[in-house]
This record gives C-alpha cells, structure tokens and sequence, in this order.
C-alpha cells in the first residue's frame, strides 16, 4: 500500500511553467537554504504521507502542468504574529501530462492515482504542444 499523498494548488499569476520557475528562483534567493517555498495559512494534516515522497502539482492556466517534489514544511511566523507552513520544494520542476482544473481556492489533496503522470524524460518544454492545443486537447478527453 502506498503512503504518499500530492498536493495541489493554483499557481496565481503564474502564465506558464517558465515563469513559475522564474518566480521561484527570485524568491530562492531569500531563502537561508535557497530552496523554493510556498507559504500558506493551513498546515496538512497529512504531513507524514505528504513528505514520503509526495510532490506538489501546480494548476497553470487551467491545467495541471507541473509538479514538485515536497521535502518538509517548516514552521513560519508572519509580521502580524500568525503561525504559517511553508511549503520546502525541491528546486526541480517536473513537467506532466496536462490536466484540466476548475479554479478552487488554498491547497488540496491529491491522491497519487488521480495525479496526472510525468512528460516523458527528454520531453522538453520546446517538444511539448503549445499551451491552448495541449488545453483544447485535455478538454476533449485526448490527454
């Protein structure tokens, strides 16, 4: 029986997976060990099986298009007093199979079954399809 569970959740302004690296390397270098984090209010309950090996699977556009590997999450208390998790990624972004998602708000579980597998290795951004074909695709059931 597997133990892991993903994340997901939308990554806000974010036009592409280029510039949620982009992003993430800006904010990488405030971080004391420059690794990426996403801070949220809600700490998981499921912190055991999310750090076993789950990742994280951004919603860009509509669709999933990435993921991330999550190492831990650390504790993170905000100016105004408020205990906060941060989210510690592993700095490689794993591009997937596009999958179509309604827009939700936070963070949700994501069970390992329903997260959408991993491009091929050697697939690269260049190789993959243009963002609304691979959309248009995933709409009709293709992807």
């Amino acid at each position: 029986m597997d133990n892991t569970i993903n994340l997901i959740k939308l990554s806000v302004g974010s036009e592409s997976v280029e510039t949620l690296t982009a992003w993430q390397e800006m904010r990488r270098a405030q971080s004391p060990d420059d690794l990426p984090r996403h801070v949220t209010r809600m700490w998981p309950k499921r912190e055991v099986e999310i750090v076993a090996g789950g990742s994280i699977y951004w919603v860009i556009k509509g669709a999933i298009q990435c993921r991330q590997r999550i190492l831990r999450f650390d504790e993170v208390i905000g100016e105004d007093g408020i205990r906060r998790c941060a989210f510690v990624l592993d700095p490689e972004i794993h591009r997937t199979q596009s999958a179509l998602r309604r827009p939700f708000q936070g963070w949700r579980y994501l069970k390992p079954e329903d997260s959408p597998p991993d491009l091929r290795e050697g697939v690269s951004a260049e190789d993959s399809l243009p963002p609304e074909l691979n959309q248009a695709l995933a709409e009709i059931g293709v992807l």
